[in-house]
């Protein structure tokens, strides 16, 4: 192990820390650094993974080539292939120029694909010919082109567990896991924990011009004992929470550190799994249970959704058969404005033993003397025509339906 050069390469990305495991992750990159394996870093979410990869490109050949970050989990995965290696003009809708994808942007240097286990299936594939052969196809061509680029992935995520269950190609995963770099946890890091709070403090003060908050000796040993399940994100996010809230000159108390730290057993951050770097295990975050239960309510509220809108379906096609069983033609038609009351005319059937299959007008429809006998629907059509010089929008509204009804009955009877 080359002292110096962990040194040297802690002090170039600003790394803060002594502790073994650190320096040994360092030393892997220095090491694999001059080769053009793939290399694989894996670690909890918030251990600092990303200065990994710009370790590895400072110390290889390919420093003076350039070094490009994609966080393959903020890209959909619509626009993954294009991201990734580019398209056509004209290939998708909206793709009105051709466009360089990252590996012809960074060809000759070294490219970073932070929470690789993000990526869709079908973007694996494209990535292993990639890691094989240094070909790809930019998307809406047939052309192969050629990139000499290095890889360098990230990942949170179990990678042998996503094989298991159908999510990582197991033939990609062992190209990029040519070598392995583990980045320990911040638990396993007790002796960089108040290093790392002078430094995020020191930061925080020369920022905004205040004075460096101190810890009492309880709180001390307080950061020490803590889980620090979000790892150095947490670390830093809580000391600028209590930069901001506490008085100049006054220690942080274990009281302030309650307020700005969840309390954390071994009972709910799991614990950590070793594993050799030919095949490293990562430790899920906790933060993975809050979002496994989002996404379940999210899938209940959608099964609910669901289930209203087939019966809402239900109930309209339970209306339609019932609006077409009563119809005379047996025909159904969208109902207008104004047809509610024809459909108490199709529902009411006249009860003259000399009309069996005519319905009544409405109630305030043209009226009859006492003494006459029931007009049927057809004379009352045609009654209310005469009454209107054959106007049928009049005569519809004399009648209290729609045009549309009065112009359906007026073919159904015979009386154009």
């Amino acid at each position: 192990m080359n002292t110096s050069l962990i040194q040297q390469a802690k002090s170039r990305l600003g790394i803060i820390g002594t502790a073994p495991d650190l320096n040994k992750a360092v030393d892997r990159a220095i090491r694999v650094a001059p080769t053009d394996l793939s290399v694989l870093v894996v670690g909890e979410s918030g251990t600092g993974k990303e200065f990994f990869p710009r370790i590895i490109h400072q110390f290889s050949p390919r420093k003076h080539a350039r070094f490009i970050a994609v966080n393959c989990g903020a890209i959909p995965e619509g626009t993954i292939d294009s991201e990734l290696f580019g398209h056509e003009k004209g290939s998708f809708t909206g793709a009105v120029n051709s466009r360089k994808g990252y590996f012809e942007e960074a060809n000759g240097g070294t490219i970073f694909l932070d929470e690789v286990a993000e990526l869709p299936l079908t973007t694996q594939a494209r990535l292993l010919r990639v890691l094989e052969s240094g070909e790809y196809i930019r998307v809406g061509s047939s052309e192969v082109q050629k990139t000499n680029i290095r890889i360098v992935a990230a990942t949170n995520v179990d990678l042998p567990q996503a094989i298991a269950q159908g999510r990582f190609r197991q033939d990609l995963y062992y190209r990029l896991a040519a070598v392995s770099i583990t980045v320990p946890p911040l638990r396993d890091r007790s002796s960089d924990i108040l290093l790392l709070c002078r430094k995020f403090a020191a930061d925080f003060a020369e920022r905004y011009r205040t004075r460096p908050i101190s810890f009492s000796d309880d709180a001390a040993q307080r950061l020490l004992t803590y889980r620090w399940p979000g790892n150095i994100r947490q670390l830093k996010n809580a000391v600028e929470q209590l930069a901001l809230y506490t008085p100049e000159d006054t220690p942080v108390t274990t009281q302030a550190l309650a307020e700005v730290l969840p309390e954390a057993t071994a009972t709910n951050v799991p614990a950590l799994r070793t594993a050799p770097d030919t095949h490293p295990a990562t430790i899920p975050s906790p933060d993975d249970h809050s979002y496994r239960r989002e996404r379940e309510m999210l899938f209940s509220l959608i099964y609910n959704m669901k289930q209203q809108i087939e019966q809402l379906r239900a109930d309209v096609d339970s209306l339609r058969d019932t609006l077409a069983s009563a119809s005379p033609s047996g025909s159904t038609y969208p109902a207008g404005p104004s047809d509610t009351r024809l459909a108490s005319l199709l529902s009411v059937r006249s009860s003259s033993p000399a009309v069996t299959d005519v319905d009544p007008l409405p109630a305030d429809g043209p009226s009859l003397a006492a003494d006459e006998p029931p007009l049927s629907e057809k004379e009352q059509i045609r009654r209310a025509l005469d009454d209107n010089s054959g106007r049928r929008k009049a005569a519809a509204s004399q009648l209290g339906i729609s045009e549309r009804t009065l112009y359906r009955k007026i073919k159904e009877y015979g009386l154009e």
